[in-house]
């Protein structure tokens, strides 16, 4: 995965940032200059040294915010134009019943089993409030699931769906933080979910695309045969 890939993923930013107030943390910390007195014996300067354990502890109380951001931002990336989310090639392994194969941005892929006749994504997407935008604070989303689809909705509400997660979820994630305590999040704008769907066809390349807007456009690749 590139640097460029890399710098988009809130959750690394933010780890970065905790890797670096704690090595500074512990440089500070470790690295108390001492001073000599009139008997010859090096001292520490108490205001220096109170003062170093002082920048210390809010390097690693900094350390600590910024790795629990990472860990609830994780599988968020920025949106900061619009960018090409996911790629499917669909297979039919029988009627209404489907092996697409998936790629991701970074390179990713597995292989899954829908049933339906059209194949539907779906992400979330948060914004932010003006000062936080006007900040240069981008939009962030994640992709969230991928569920079969049949044309008819009464077959639909008689018939098992099929869900795959597109996003691990073990334990919290900044979803579940600004919907439980909104108070600790004053900048978010909006969370909203969008979602995209096109009928399947053996041997189909689609592409998911999601815009600046924070919308989903699923589009069918020109190598893609015919819906019949």
């Amino acid at each position: 995965m590139s640097l460029a890939t890399l710098l988009k993923l809130p959750a690394f930013v933010m780890l970065a940032m905790a890797a670096v107030c704690l090595v500074l943390a512990i440089a500070i910390a470790a690295g108390g200059r001492r001073y000599r007195g009139i008997d010859g014996r090096r001292y520490r300067g108490r205001v220096s040294t109170a003062l170093r354990g002082l920048v210390a502890l809010l390097l690693l109380a900094l350390a600590l915010v910024a790795a629990a951001g990472g860990w609830m931002l994780r599988g968020y990336r920025m949106l900061d134009n619009d960018i090409t989310v996911l790629g499917l090639v669909a297979h039919a392994q029988g009627p209404q019943h489907w092996s697409v194969d998936l790629s991701f941005p970074d390179g990713k892929s597995r292989t899954v089993e829908l049933n339906g006749d059209a194949f539907r994504v779906e992400a979330v997407v948060v914004k932010w409030k003006t000062p936080a935008m006007l900040a240069g604070a981008p939009p962030l989303f994640r992709l969230d699931r991928l569920s079969g689809r049949y044309d008819q909705a009464s077959q639909e509400a008689s018939t098992t769906p099929t869900v795959v997660p597109l996003v691990e979820r073990d334990g919290w994630d900044f979803l579940d933080l600004s919907h439980r305590y909104p108070q600790w999040l004053p900048e978010v704008d909006t969370t909203f979910g969008s979602g995209a769907y096109l009928p399947l066809a053996d041997g189909g390349h689609y592409t998911v695309s999601l815009m600046r807007t924070g919308a989903l456009v699923a589009r069918t690749d020109d190598m893609s045969p015919p819906v019949k």
